[in-house]
Order: C-alpha cells, then sequence, then structure tokens
C-alpha cells in the first residue's frame, strides 16, 4: 500500500506541460509591387526575418507564449519588396510542477519548439496563397537562442 501511495505522490508532483490552444494573435501579409513581380523572372530572393518570442503567466498554471515573425523577401538586389509577412502565433501552455529556476526556460525552448511548425506552415501557407511559392522558414535553435539571450543578460550585468 505504502509503495502504491509513493508512486501516486510521484505521479501528482511529476512536471507536466501541456498544449492547450495555440492561435493567431496577428496577421499581415502585403506585396506591394504586385503584379509586376510575377511578371519578372526572379533569381534568389533575398530574405530579412525577426524572430521574437514573449510569454505571460495567465490564471492559475496556465501560460500564454506568443512566438513573432516579421519577414521581407526582396528581389536579389533588394530593390524590389516581393512580400512581407507579419506573424504572431501564441498558445496557452499549462504548466505544473516545473520549479521556478527552469520555467523561463521551459516557455523560451519548449514552448516555443513545440509551436513553431505550426507556424511556419501559417508562413508558407500565406506566401502561397499570396500568389509566391511556399516560403519555408529554417529550423530555429530556440535553446542555442536562449542561451545566448542568458548570457548576454549576465554579460550586461558585470559591466
Amino acid at each position: 500500500m505504502s509503495q502504491e501511495n509513493n508512486a501516486q505522490q510521484q505521479a501528482e508532483n511529476a512536471p507536466l506541460l501541456k498544449l492547450q490552444k495555440l492561435y493567431v494573435k496577428d496577421l499581415s501579409f502585403e506585396s506591394p509591387n504586385t503584379p509586376d513581380v510575377f511578371l519578372k523572372q526572379q533569381m534568389a530572393p533575398k530574405v530579412d526575418i525577426n524572430l521574437g518570442l514573449k510569454n505571460k503567466k495567465l490564471e492559475a498554471d496556465n501560460y500564454e507564449v506568443a512566438l513573432s515573425i516579421n519577414a521581407k523577401v526582396s528581389s536579389e538586389d533588394g530593390a524590389v519588396t516581393l512580400f512581407i509577412i507579419e506573424v504572431e502565433h501564441a498558445g496557452i501552455f499549462f504548466l505544473k510542477n516545473i520549479p521556478e529556476q527552469h520555467l523561463p526556460m521551459v516557455l523560451a525552448v519548449d514552448c516555443a519548439t513545440f509551436m513553431y511548425p505550426f507556424t511556419r506552415q501559417i508562413v508558407s501557407q500565406l506566401a502561397v496563397d499570396g500568389g509566391f511559392a511556399p516560403f519555408l522558414l529554417e529550423p530555429v535553435n530556440f535553446m542555442a537562442l536562449y542561451e545566448n539571450a542568458r548570457k548576454s543578460k549576465e554579460g550586461e550585468k558585470k559591466q
């Protein structure tokens, strides 16, 4: 009986991460130079991407994690904008029994890693719906981004 209680207590205290909901908070597609861009032969386009990540605590053990992507795709020389995509894609995550010191990493790495393939799909489909070839974002190593941001903050504190 004691072993059953111990196993049940361990299960109740085990860390838990569950996705509750994914949703689009903001979405924008611009193609300011259409239809002219469709009539010209395009070479390899120039791509500028900015990635942002933020989170906030909601009620109880729920957190919102929002991934924002701003992508500008231009002609090879950068003179003509083909399209601009801006997306803020968010999710609500249920996080229970996560130690406080690990919470920032779970939100910035685990939650973002889980959401990113869905965000990539939204961006790709938006480009297709705009008349362009699928726009596939490169994979992102959120652990490396988190570590770089953490080291930058530590470096700023030392100065």
